[in-house]
């Protein structure tokens, strides 16, 4: 995994992203999901493409079910990009690059 990425628990959430001064992409995924392993390599394109703008984090939904719960993930892959401590936009499913760029750039 990218050095451009964190990796996200329940107990670090709240320091890694509803605090962050950057604009926070967290990426909830399970190392069984097909689909998470096809976005993956994006999200990985992104945080190095974005850093400094842009904190990306990923979180185990099998290691931490709190943070998950909290925000409605209902289904993985799901990217939800925070700003200020709040989410500002929610991406079920696999989505091409392009996609979430336009979804990212308007909060950047």
């Amino acid at each position: 995994m990218s050095d451009a990425i964190v990796t996200g628990t329940d107990a670090t959430f709240d320091a890694e992203v509803l605090k962050s001064d950057l604009p926070s992409l967290v990426d909830f995924w399970a190392p069984w999901c097909g689909p998470c392993q096809m976005i993956a390599p994006l999200v990985e394109e992104i945080a190095e493409s974005h850093k400094g703008k842009l904190k990306v984090v990923k979180m185990n939904v099998d290691e931490n079910v709190q943070t998950p719960q909290t925000y409605g993930v209902m289904a993985i892959p799901t990217l939800i990009l925070f700003k200020g401590g709040q989410p500002q936009e929610k991406v079920v499913g696999f989505e091409s690059k392009a996609k979430l760029l336009d979804r990212i750039a308007k909060h950047l």
